[in-house]
Parts: structure tokens; sequence; C-alpha cells
């Protein structure tokens, strides 16, 4: 178990909020135990059989025949919700690897995956596309014990590549999810002292919060030990990519879920992204961080429009979370003396916005190592896809370069950057 989890009394309520609504779990929005690791109706071989074995199917060149000749299944034996999770991890997987594993993209996903990728995504309340909960949250088992934190026990579901470097890369981030597991307890806390105006409880949580931060920022900077940069930019990257804004990637229109008969519709989605993390959001929303859209406030930011790609009970929460209070409010309360506790509130409450706007620029050194810098260097490896990679590699201009979720990549990692810091100054918005 993460050191940070909190084991509550069973069957009592949590802190005013039923966690359990929100499929919250003391690994925070990881699953409570490792997500199960076949689909146990032999009926889904077929998909276990190609999605097991994408990397080699890939490479072969046999992929598309391969999911065109399944039949299309139906989702109605799939048992748990853990299945449920499989089912749409896997089939995100078989989307992406037939979208983007050919030598061009593919604009027409067949019926063989669109029928029961749809019906799943309904279910889980989930786009049909690689999201964060695809790619890490439920793609992963733990061997050997429940401590989704620890890195050498986990291993990797489903793969593009079937390299360390993607392993690596996917599981880092699960790890870093398991890492915050119990701050979700202690900040629901925390807003529930702001309330009563208790000045302890709050920078309790803010002090543990920021520690929480830093132990995150420690994990995400493991990732130079086993991704490699070239392989993952030129190799894993591409086939993270949505259709949203992948007009110079060879899909104009987006995609078609080809559902037979003549139905079916064009879909544009972005693809998976660590900004879909609702750990990250949490973060932000505890802290009263506020991140606005296209440079003004009229529009909706990249960081609400991604919460429809996390989990339906999971972007409840963060909306029931932000219900709570304030803690930036109560830490700007001016007073003409103030008192010890108002101080070290508000040190508290800096120092925690502090450690998640360093958390953010190491985040924009990760993308300088592994997008930037590899997006002007030639790729000597097994390459000639046209995908996202290869795109946004054309443009000399780092502001350019696109991130797999169809944003502006830089642009927009500096100003969340920016935004967290300007939250630490404590000043009234305009």
């Amino acid at each position: 178990m993460s050191p940070h989890a909190v084991q509550p009394t069973p069957g009592s309520p949590r802190l005013g909020l039923d966690f359990n609504k929100f499929a919250v779990t003391r690994n925070a929005f990881l699953p409570e135990k490792s997500p199960v690791h076949v689909l146990s109706d032999p009926y889904y071989q077929p998909w276990e059989a190609v999605g097991q074995n994408l990397a080699r199917l890939i490479d072969d060149g046999t992929i598309h025949d391969a999911i065109r000749q399944l039949p299309i299944l139906s989702v109605d034996k799939l048992v748990s919700e853990a299945e449920w999770r499989r089912a749409y991890t896997m089939l995100a997987f078989m989307t992406h690897a037939y979208v983007w594993g050919g030598d061009k993209p593919e604009e027409i996903l067949p019926p063989q995956i669109s029928v029961p990728f749809l019906k799943v995504s309904a279910h889980v309340e989930l786009p049909p596309v690689l999201t964060y909960a695809a790619a890490n949250l439920w793609n992963f088992t733990c061997q050997g014990g429940d401590d989704f934190s620890d890195l050498d026990k986990l291993r990797l579901c489903f793969s593009f590549t079937g390299t360390e470097s993607e392993s690596w890369f996917l599981l880092i981030s699960v790890a870093m999810e398991a890492k915050a597991a119990g701050i979700l307890q202690t900040m629901t806390t925390a807003l529930d002292a702001v309330k009563a105006r208790d000045y302890d409880g709050v920078v309790a949580g803010l002090e543990e919060l920021r520690r929480c931060i830093d132990s995150v920022a420690q994990l995400l900077e493991r990732m130079y030990e086993k991704c490699d940069p070239m392989t993952f930019y030129h190799r894993i990257r591409p086939f993270l990519a949505g259709s949203q804004n992948m007009a110079a990637a060879g899909l104009p229109r987006g995609v078609f879920y080809d559902e037979g008969d003549g139905r079916g519709e064009w879909r544009q989605l972005r693809g998976g992204s660590n900004g879909q993390s609702s750990l990250i959001q949490f973060f932000d929303v505890v802290l009263g961080v506020e991140h606005n859209g296209h440079g003004d406030k009229k529009h909706a930011s990249f960081h609400q429009e991604v919460r429809e790609y996390m989990p339906g009970p999971h972007r409840r929460f963060l909306v029931q979370v932000a219900r709570m209070g304030s803690i930036r409010e109560l830490a700007m309360v001016a007073s003409s003396s103030e008192t010890d506790a108002q101080k070290r509130l508000r040190d508290a409450y800096t120092a925690a916005t502090t450690a998640l706007t360093a958390f953010r620029q190491k985040h924009i050194s990760i993308v300088t190592r592994y997008i930037i810098i590899p997006s002007k260097q030639p790729w000597q490896g097994k390459t000639g896809k046209q995908n996202l990679a290869s795109s946004s590699s054309t443009s000399k201009d780092d502001e350019q370069l696109t991130g797999t979720g169809g944003t502006a990549l830089v642009p927009f990692l500096k100003k969340a950057r920016d935004e967290t810091m300007e939250a630490g100054k404590l000043q009234r918005r305009q």
C-alpha cells in the first residue's frame, strides 16, 4: 500500500464525502485492487489474442488484417467493473494500433472495434479513444503485493511497442498516482477545516500536500532512468495521438467509427495525455489554481475540456471537492492585526503552490528532453509512418509542436506553470 494511504473504518463515511460513490479508493484514482489480467469468459479470446500481441502484429505489418478478421463481439459477457475497464483499455489500444500502426493513418475504424468500443465507452463514461485512464490507470498489474507506488512490482498490460521505454513511461504515472493516494483524504479534511476557521488543520493539510507534491515530482524525475527519448518520441508517442487537430498528420476529418449497415460517425477526439490525470487537477482544485482558456476567461480551458476524458465518477469528485470551500480565500483574508495562525496559513499555502509550480517546471524539462530535442534529430531506427511525430517535426518552432492531447504543447505547459505561480501570490484576480 502507498505510504500515504489512509485506511478508513469499513462502512464508515469519509470526511463528509462518500468516496465509493466517486470510484475513489485507498489508491485514490487507481483501482482498489490490481486490474484483472484477462477477461474471464473464453468468448473474448479473440480480443485477448490481438490485444496481448499488439507490438508483434504492428511490427509484422499484420495489425490491420488481424483486427478486420475479428468477430463483432457482444459486451454482455463482461461480469465486473474490472472487466469493463480491461475491455475499454484493450479496445482503446487496438483502436490506436489500427489507426496509427501502418505506413499512413487509417481514417475508418471497422465495426469489429467500433461497435463494442462505443458500448464499453458509454458504460465507463469515457470517450472511445485512448485516454489517460486506459493508458495508465487501468493498464497495469502489480506483482507480489498491493503497493502500486513500487515501480519494481508494476507490469504493463498492453503495449504498442513492447519496449522497456514504453512500459517505464506509462508505469511512472501509475506510481505517481499511488504515491499521492492518501492526500485526497488529507485535503478534504483540510477543506472541512476551512469552514471552521481551523487554521492549524488547514496548515497541516497544506504541509502534507507540499510533501506529497515533492514526492510525486521525485518519481517524475525517474523517467530518465529507463525511458529513452528517441524511442519515446519516434516509436511510442505517435500511438498516443488522438484525431483532434490531426489534419497535418493525415486525419483531416478525424476518424470514422463504422458501426456497419451504413451507420457511423466521424469523431475528432483528443489522445492520451497526463493533462487528463484527476490527481493533478485535484491539486489545482484544492489550491484554487485557475486556468483560463485561449488567453481569456470566456472560453473553457483545456483543463476543463479534458475532464470529459476522465472517468465520470472522478470528474464528479472534482466538482464536489471544488464546492467544499476555498483554502486560497481563507489565506487571502486581510486583517489589520495579522495573527500567527494567519501567517502560518499563508506561508503554508505559498509553499504548496511553489511545490506545484516546481512540479510543472519539471514537466516542461521532461517535454524538452523527450519531445523538443528529439523532434530536431533524425531517427535512425525503423520508421516511415506518417503520424504525430513526423508531422510535428516539420516545424522548427518549438511553440508549434502539438501535444498528444491536441494542444500547442509548449505554450500550454508554460501557461499552466505561470497560472500556478500566480495563484501563490495571493492577490485578487482581475
